[in-house]
């Protein structure tokens, strides 16, 4: 994650709760439990979600230019005991140009 800027007009950014307390539930909810469950090894079901999409966003600063964006998403979860968070980004979404960014000691992957 870095700063994106959004002052130029350039990107956008929603969210969306996801309601987990009817018996039917969201695809995105099976999908977070799923992933949760295959990668962390633990059984889980969701009481809260909230997904964050930053949809072509600029970095900081932004010059109104669209073509170096990033699109990624964050999804909260939280099963009233256990919290996680997910970040996804879109494939080949990440076009910002690192070398061109304030600052030099950047990191890019996970863990």
């Amino acid at each position: 994650w870095h700063d994106a800027d959004f002052s130029q007009g350039v990107g956008t950014t929603w969210y969306q709760e996801y309601s987990t307390l009817s018996s039917t539930q969201d695809p995105l909810i099976h999908d977070v439990e799923a992933k949760i469950e295959k990668y962390l090894k633990t059984p889980y079901i969701a009481k809260w979600t909230l997904k964050v999409t930053w949809e072509k966003a600029p970095a900081y600063p932004s010059r109104r230019d669209d073509t170096q964006t990033n699109t990624y998403q964050a999804v909260l979860t939280t099963d009233g005991n256990r919290s996680f968070a997910l970040l996804l980004y879109q494939d080949g979404g990440m076009r910002w140009d690192y070398s061109k960014l304030a600052a030099g000691n950047v990191l890019i992957g996970f863990s």
